[in-house]
C-alpha cells in the first residue's frame, strides 16, 4: 500500500449485501488515493457465493462463520471475535457496513472498539418496533451512534438518524445502492440473456398466465404467519389465469410449511433461491411482488411492478407513501382480497406500477464512494 492510500476495509456476510455492495466495491476500486479490501463472514454461505460470483467479487478475507442451526449469539460472538482478528491484522482506517444484518452490527462493533471510524450504507431505516423486523431492528440501531458517515437511502431516512441526536453534517442521502445492481444486473442481461436461461422453463409453462413472484423468509412471519402465507398462495393459484413463481428460501421454517401445504400444484413453481440475474428476470416476468423481504420493496418499483408486503410494518414507508407497495400483513384472507384486487382491477394496477420509485437513480454508489474518498482529504 503506498503511503498516500487510506485503506478501506469492507464487510460483508449475506446474500442482500452483497448485493446492495458490490456496485459500492466497485466504484471505491475506481477511486484514486483508496486501497480496498473486503472481508465475507459468509454468514449465509451458499446465497451469499451466487452473488460474488455473478458480481465477480473474489473477498479477500473469507470468515466461513456459518453453521447449521446456529444461534443469534454464538453467530454474533464468533463474528465479534473473528472479525476483530481480521481488523487487528488489516488495520483499517475505515470500515464499510452494510444494512441491518449480525455482520453489519457486529463489524461496527468491533470496529468501534478499536477506534476506527464507520461509514454505514443504507443508513436510518427503522420500522419502530424492536421485534419486527427481528433482530434486524436493533442490530441497524446499534450502528447508529457509532458510524461517522451514515448513508440514508432517503429523506426519511435522514429524518429519522436526526431524530436520534445523530449529527446532521454526518447524514448523507445518497439514494439506494440496490438500485445500482439492479441497473447494472439489467445491463448484463442485456448483453447476456444466458444469465438467466434457467427460467426459461418457467416461462414457457407459465406462457400466458400472470405471474406473481412471493418471497418469504422473515423471522417473526415462522409459524402462524408462515402457514397463513402458504394458505393464501393456494387459493390464489386455483386461479386458471394465475401462476406463482416462488423461490424458496432454505430455511426449515420456511421450506417445510410450504411442503406441507402447498405439495406439488401445477400453477405453483417452488424452485430454489434464485441467483441475482435470475432473481431481476424473475422480477421482470411477474405482475405482482408479493414479499416480507426488504429489497423487493425497493427493486420491484424501479421495474414498476407493484408490491404486496406481507408484514405489519415496514422499515421502508417511502414504498407505501408513494403508491408503489401497501402493507397487508399475514392474514390469509387479506392477502388473497388485496392480490385478486390488483389482478382484477386495472385501475388499482395501474395506479401502483406507474408510482414514482422513491429508493434511487442508480448514482448512489457513485456518491458513497466521493463522500469516503473526501472524508479522507479533509482528515475527517
Amino acid at each position: 500500500m503506498g503511503k498516500h492510500e487510506s485503506k478501506v476495509l469492507v464487510v460483508f456476510g449475506t446474500r442482500p449485501e452483497a448485493i446492495k455492495l458490490f456496485p459500492v466495491v466497485a466504484a471505491l476500486r475506481r477511486t484514486p488515493g483508496l486501497e480496498v479490501r473486503t472481508c465475507v463472514t459468509a454468514q449465509h454461505r451458499g446465497l451469499l457465493d451466487q452473488v460474488l460470483g455473478i458480481a465477480g467479487l473474489t473477498p479477500d478475507i473469507d470468515l466461513d462463520l456459518m453453521e447449521p442451526g446456529q444461534s443469534l449469539d454464538r453467530l454474533t460472538a464468533r463474528l465479534l471475535t473473528g472479525l476483530g482478528d481480521v481488523m487487528d491484522a488489516e488495520r483499517p482506517d475505515r470500515v464499510i457496513v452494510q444494512g441491518d444484518t449480525a455482520t453489519a452490527m457486529v463489524g461496527a462493533l468491533a470496529a468501534y472498539y478499536r477506534k476506527v471510524p464507520v461509514s454505514h450504507v443504507e443508513a436510518g431505516l427503522r420500522s419502530g418496533d424492536i421485534y419486527q423486523p427481528w433482530p434486524e431492528e436493533v442490530n441497524r440501531r446499534i450502528v447508529a451512534p457509532i458510524a461517522d458517515q451514515h448513508f440514508a437511502p432517503t429523506e426519511t431516512a435522514a429524518e429519522a438518524l436526526r431524530r436520534e441526536n445523530i449529527d446532521p453534517a454526518m447524514i448523507h442521502v445518497t439514494g439506494n445502492t440496490v438500485i445500482d445492481a439492479l441497473h447494472a444486473t439489467r445491463a448484463r442481461l442485456a448483453d447476456d440473456p444466458s444469465l438467466a436461461a434457467g427460467l426459461d422453463p418457467i416461462a414457457e409453462r407459465f406462457a400466458g398466465k400472470r405471474i406473481i413472484l412471493v418471497t418469504t423468509h422473515r423471522r417473526e412471519n415462522f409459524g402462524g404467519g408462515m402457514e397463513a402465507i402458504a394458505s393464501a398462495l393456494g387459493r390464489i393459484a386455483d386461479r386458471p389465469d394465475t401462476a406463482i413463481l416462488f423461490p424458496v428460501h432454505p430455511n426449515p421454517n420456511v421450506v417445510s410449511v410450504m411442503d406441507a401445504m402447498l405439495g406439488d400444484r401445477p400453477n405453483i413453481a417452488r424452485i430454489d433461491p434464485l441467483d441475482y440475474p435470475h432473481f431481476v428476470r424473475a422480477l421482470a416476468m411477474c405482475e405482482i411482488a408479493l414479499t416480507d423481504s426488504g429489497g423487493v420493496q425497493e427493486e420491484a418499483p424501479a421495474l414498476g411492478k407493484p408490491v404486496l408486503v406481507m408484514r405489519e410494518t415496514t422499515e421502508r414507508p417511502e414504498g407505501v407513501a408513494a403508491g408503489t407497495a401497501k402493507l397487508i400483513g399475514t392474514d390469509s384472507e387479506r392477502i388473497v382480497e388485496e392480490t385478486s384486487r390488483l389482478l382484477d382491477d386495472g385501475d388499482a394496477y395501474s395506479a401502483m406500477a406507474r408510482a414514482h420509485n422513491p429508493f434511487g437513480d442508480g448514482h448512489s454508489s457513485e456518491r458513497i464512494a466521493a463522500i469516503v474518498s473526501a472524508g479522507f482529504g479533509s482528515g475527517d
